[in-house]
């Protein structure tokens, strides 16, 4: 297992570029003053012993300093023993609408971003529940099992987008019904399926669905996002606004939040509906609800002793600069004896 501690600390790496251009200025400066001076011919006269290599070597070797102190600072860290940890948690799994509806802007940014910050927020506020996600439209796709890694979890959240499925409509059916493959767990007392969406079901089978859901012992929370008024659904090019989706008689289509369904099928498993338009009401009263759950007890398997690997990096760094002070600017003689550039004529 590898992992980086203070990844902030990459930020002393533009200390090389700079490096580099006020170096190739500083040269660019010098021979403006020293053609102003004297001629190219003389002052290599004057100064034969100058090496123009060494101060580009020199440089270098500060570049690379600095590049291994940069790393030594985030310290890159190696796991070295995997152990079975015992936690008490909850497990959860998130079904996240990506039909087009949920480009709709009557909400900001848009339902899909405000849908993947709602989801991230409640992660955010976790402790050892387990979590998995499901993205869906006309069908339903896993996109992360039933897992600890809250990191995995964000970073799949945050590549969901309406392009990702090709088959478009809305069918939360489906949504539940994967997700009671999600849960293998038989002792799993208490499991969660939380529903984002804005409520367009196009399969008319969900509150069926939710009653199967709820004889297997899962509850379903629905949050709602948009607005009962509604709005239409933007169709961009390089994010600007180009037109409207429009039905088949030439009309703008306005898609509403449908907050009737996502009610009924909370009801249904004894669950509960919020409207998502405040993200911190919708991430207290979700915390407050599986606070008051019964967690259950399971393994997981995770990396507990690192070994830390700055010191390696400093010592890189400081060798380089134990060179630069050893290294002169002049040319060394054995070098200038081998008159690789036929300099001595």
């Amino acid at each position: 297992m590898f992992e980086l501690e203070e990844k902030i600390y990459f930020y002393v790496l533009i200390a090389i570029p700079v490096l580099v251009v006020a170096f190739l200025m500083l040269s660019i400066w010098r021979k403006k003053k020293q053609k102003q001076f004297a001629d190219h011919r003389l002052l290599q006269r004057l100064t034969p012993e100058k090496s123009v290599f060494k101060l580009v070597f020199k440089v270098v070797l500060w570049s690379l300093a600095i590049a291994c102190f940069a790393i030594g600072l985030v310290n890159p860290k190696f796991g070295t023993k995997l152990e079975t940890v015992k936690r008490e948690g909850v497990d959860i799994v998130f079904a996240v609408d990506v039909s087009k509806s949920m480009l709709a802007e009557d909400i900001a940014p848009n339902r899909i971003e405000k849908s993947k910050q709602l989801v991230t927020q409640i992660i955010n506020n976790l402790a050892s529940d387990r979590i998995g996600i499901i993205a869906y439209a006309g069908q339903a796709y896993p996109q992360l099992p039933i897992t600890t890694d809250y990191a995995a979890a964000k970073m799949f959240l945050q590549n969901m987008n309406t392009d990702m499925l090709s088959s478009q409509g809305t069918a939360i059916s489906d949504a539940i019904e994967m997700a009671t493959t999600y849960f293998n767990d038989e002792e799993q007392t208490n499991r969660i399926l939380v529903i984002i969406s804005d409520g367009e079901d196009h399969s008319d089978n969900a509150v069926s669905a939710a009653s199967l859901a709820a004889e297997k012992g899962i509850k379903i929370f629905t949050i709602g996002v948009g607005k009962p008024e509604g709005g239409p659904i933007p169709i961009k090019r390089n994010g600007i606004i180009e037109s409207y989706k429009k039905d088949k008689h030439g009309e703008t289509v306005i898609t509403k939040l449908n907050e009737t369904v996502l009610r009924e099928i909370a009801t249904t498993t004894n669950g509960f509906y919020l409207n998502g338009s405040n993200t911190q009401q919708v991430v207290d009263e979700v915390k407050k609800r599986l606070l008051a759950m019964d967690k259950k007890e399971f393994e997981t398997k995770q990396y507990t002793d690192f070994d830390h690997q700055f010191q390696w990096f400093l010592g890189f760094g400081l060798f380089f600069l134990f060179i630069d002070v050893l290294v002169s600017e002049k040319k060394t003689k054995w070098i200038k004896q081998l008159n690789l550039f036929n300099e001595n004529k």
